[in-house]
């Protein structure tokens, strides 16, 4: 787990290090254990280290084998390394490390972009082939780990985020129009490979990229997500399907124990998080570590479900640490989280996963976390909506976005308005794409391979890197994800959605938790602005050296008139969302 960066020069000069080292040291937070630079002509690579697999300087990166041609950096952890490893030996390939880097190098010598394909794990890549004198960068299936680009016609650059590029500099950083109508609709998901940013792209999940020193390019989806069962599993049962469901999650939880002697959990008290204590207590983990947050009730909206989390933690006997955060705390940090993001997100989650991050690093470097069970097997309320709708689409955009047409218009000023639905014509055409026939399966096709990207992935990746924490998720094991995929929604829908996984869990963990009403990181403070949090986001929003032009002064005194009352459909507050992107654009100097 660490951060990458790098510069293909197109112009026959020489890659510009002083630029490259600024990047790469912006990276020190997820990569505090070591760094490197590398650099060939008109390439160079970047890199800072979190020592997980093999800590030995054997595996330190940029890694050269120069007698394979080959260059890399590589962000995440390839959880079935020594499998490839074995392979690769097979083949006559000779080791001097002992962690999933070399196996990268090598296993890209042998197999070529196959080798994604290959690989169980989280991953951005760049891969400098000398011979040839191109670039090969590759993204993993669900985008857990990131990888943005800004390109000129003299230079493609790299960085694992957004920030770090821009302290390359030779970056515009104006808004793109398209992507504000995105963030301010489709609830901050502003899909690949755009970004906030004109200057900057990222590369889409399951994508693979080549380039040419001469600057063409070629880029390839590498793995898509069908929808459906097999024609050999059309006639399995609920029985069936919770087997199938807890071995495959029991494997992936297996699986990402490697290389990690200190275990931590991320324990909100539900079924997702709870799963994965009561499924590494089978594995033979004795040392576990679990982590709770707690915010102060607003609104009349609890801020905490330890009792939740509590009676996981006494039944499996962690050690359980509870973070309890007041509303100056929340106010005091907020800059700083947001500093932490690649774009802004507007989940109060957020700040949630930000200061329990800043804990568990104290205790440990991995931690598991419960994301994408949600959006695998349908856990949103908006599912049982969407199957039952005549319209599939009409009833997703009812339900989740957070604004119509004529609602944004008159948020943004006359120079940001685009003329048409960009949000919702991307949705509209998502749901049109073959591959998930079922009404329900539209929606969580594009939640899992979109949504979850864009916002619980890259928010556990932000927050939890910016203290050099590796969080790893096995529901995202890409075996889990296409076993979901395959499950009908009968099996899903029933009990308040994701009933499969319920009825599975129900063989390891305690009823209570399972049966309880759907719970998360509850941040009350954010939802009912009131009290300090309200004059401090008024502030935000009306300081007029802060004023970019973006919002329709009119639609700011609406918001502040009634900032309780005026909610998205998911519960969120519009006036909240509007203070985070001006928040985030005054921590990244925009």
């Amino acid at each position: 787990m660490c951060g990458l960066a790098g510069e293909l020069r197109f112009d026959h000069q020489p890659a510009d290090l002083a630029a490259l080292e600024r990047i790469t040291h912006h990276l020190a937070p997820r990569g505090p254990d070591a760094w490197g630079l590398h650099s060939q002509g008109p390439m160079a690579l970047g890199h800072r280290r979190l020592k997980i697999m093999d800590l030995s300087d054997r595996s330190a990166q940029p890694m050269v084998d120069s007698a394979l041609g080959l260059s890399l950096a590589f962000n995440g952890a390839i959880y079935n390394f020594p499998e490839l490893r074995c392979e690769l030996e097979s083949l006559g390939y000779v080791f001097y490390s002992e962690g999933d880097t070399e196996v990268l190098l090598k296993g890209y010598h042998a197999w070529g972009p196959e080798l994604l394909g290959k690989l169980n794990g989280m991953f951005a890549i760049a891969i400098w082939e000398r011979d040839h004198q191109r670039l090969f960068l590759a993204r993993d299936r669900l985008g857990v780990k990131p990888l943005y680009l800004s390109r000129t016609g003299q230079r493609l650059r790299f960085a694992s985020t957004l920030p770090a590029l821009l302290k390359g500099g030779d970056i515009n950083p104006m808004l793109d129009p398209v992507a504000l109508n995105h963030y301010l609709n489709f609830h901050a998901v502003v899909p690949a490979p755009r970004t906030l940013l004109m200057g900057v792209e990222k590369l889409p999940p399951a994508t693979w990229m080549r380039i040419e020193a001469d600057g063409r390019t070629e880029q390839h989806t590498w793995w898509t997500l069908p929808y459906g069962p097999r024609a050999d599993e059309l006639n399995l049962t609920l029985d069936d399907w919770c087997e199938r469901v807890l071995d495959s999650t029991r494997e992936a939880v297996a699986i990402r124990q490697r290389a990690a002697v200190e275990v931590g959990v991320l324990l909100s008290g539900g079924v997702d998080s709870s799963l994965l204590v009561g499924l590494l207590r089978e594995t033979g983990v004795q040392d576990l570590s679990t982590f709770a947050i707690g915010f102060e009730d607003a609104g009349g909206e609890r801020g905490n479900e330890f009792q939740y989390s509590d009676l996981i933690a006494q039944r499996y006997g962690t050690r359980h640490h509870q973070l309890r955060i007041d509303e100056h705390q929340i106010i005091e940090q907020l800059p700083a989280a947001f500093r932490a993001m690649s774009e802004p997100m507007v989940s109060h989650d957020c700040i949630a996963f930000y200061l329990l991050s800043r804990e568990v690093a104290k205790h440990c470097k991995v931690v598991q976390s419960g994301q994408g069970a949600d959006e695998l097997f349908a856990g949103y309320h908006w599912y049982p909506q969407v199957d039952g709708a005549r319209d599939p689409y009409a009833a997703y955009r009812e339900a989740f976005f957070d604004r119509n047409y004529a609602d944004y218009a008159a948020t943004v000023q006359p120079q940001w308005l685009i003329d048409h639905d960009a949000a919702g014509d991307f949705v509209r055409e998502h749901f049109a794409q073959p591959g998930a026939a079922a009404p329900v399966d539209k929606a969580l096709r594009l939640d899992s391979t979109v949504m979850l990207v864009d916002d619980p992935v890259k928010r556990v990746d932000n927050m939890t890197m910016a203290w050099g924490l590796e969080a790893r998720t096995p529901f995202l094991d890409f075996r889990l994800v296409e076993l979901s995929a395959r499950v009908p929604g009968q099996f899903k829908l029933p009990a308040g959605g994701k009933h499969v996984l319920k009825e599975a869990a129900r063989r390891v963990i305690p009823s209570e938790v399972i049966d309880r009403k759907k719970g998360y990181f509850p941040v009350p403070g954010l939802k009912h602005l009131q009290g300090a949090t309200l004059d401090w986001v008024r502030d935000l929003l009306l300081d007029p050296s802060q004023d970019r032009g973006l919002f329709n002064p009119a639609m700011l005194d609406r918001l502040l008139s009634d900032p309780q009352g005026q909610l998205t459909p998911l519960r969120g507050s519009k006036l909240w969302q509007l203070a985070a992107l001006n928040l985030w654009l005054s921590e990244q100097g925009i």
